[in-house]
């Protein structure tokens, strides 16, 4: 087979790999879209692709492809046993600790890539789901302080989720600050104001409404207006 279609079975395979990873996390983190970091994970995986691949090894894309994979395999359940043909997983922690192992050979083996990068990302997604926050936060802060700025912006935001969710909110608010005066491609301004906002809102009520109108008033169609007009409607 010449080389060049074996390039292109490669870049076919990686790119229907995203396309699947983003469908399933459309499907199940919809509510997710303006408080989580994996769907904009994997809308720049899949806007970003092809230029991935063009500067990194082969191997190293389809070997995450491989891990994103296992990421988004199914969890059992009563209503859907076990397929002996489909990898599946008892639980998310189950799940999460085999994609990690996956993202951690990716990093180690291809060290000097753009999916060595992605990878170490998506460890600490992995860990999160795992529960192992303070690994975690130390590998998302290594990916934000790399200073490429799509990855780095993702980075920075699941951190700030990680710090929110354990009360260290005075650097979530420092992070989503600084995204919010870097928007790049990955996360944009109103995102992360919506997130800002979200943290604001047991304690500092009307630092909340009044972040949720600045997105209404310079965002005033996108569907981030909309969730923030909801937001406000239950803060009266």
């Amino acid at each position: 087979m010449r080389s060049t279609t074996r390039r292109q079975l490669k870049q076919d395979q990686f790119t229907a790999t995203a396309a699947e990873t983003y469908s399933w996390a459309v499907e199940h983190r919809t509510k997710l879209a303006y408080g989580g970091a994996a769907v904009a994970a994997v809308v720049l995986i899949l806007v970003g692709g092809w230029f991935y691949i063009q500067q990194q090894d082969d191997a190293a894309g389809v070997a995450l492809g491989h891990a994103l994979q296992v990421y988004r395999a199914p969890i059992n359940s009563a209503l859907q046993p076990a397929s002996p043909e489909v990898t599946s997983f008892a639980s998310v922690a189950d799940r999460a600790k085999a994609a990690r192992s996956e993202f951690a050979q990716v990093a180690q083996k291809y060290p000097h890539t753009n999916s060595a990068d992605l990878a170490q990302y998506f460890m600490g997604l992995a860990d999160l789901d795992a529960g192992n926050t303070a690994q975690a936060e130390q590998e998302l802060k290594q990916v934000a302080d790399k200073g490429k700025s799509d990855l780095a912006a993702l980075a920075k935001y699941a951190l700030a989720s990680s710090y929110q969710n354990t009360g260290k909110d005075a650097q979530a608010v420092a992070l989503y600050k600084d995204l919010i005066d870097h928007p790049t491609n990955s996360v944009g301004k109103a995102q992360s104001q919506f997130a800002l906002a979200s943290l604001y809102e047991g304690k500092q009520p009307q630092d909340a409404k009044n972040l949720y109108q600045q997105i209404q008033k310079e965002s005033p169609e996108s569907p981030a207006a909309q969730m923030a007009a909801a937001r406000l409607s239950d803060l009266k």
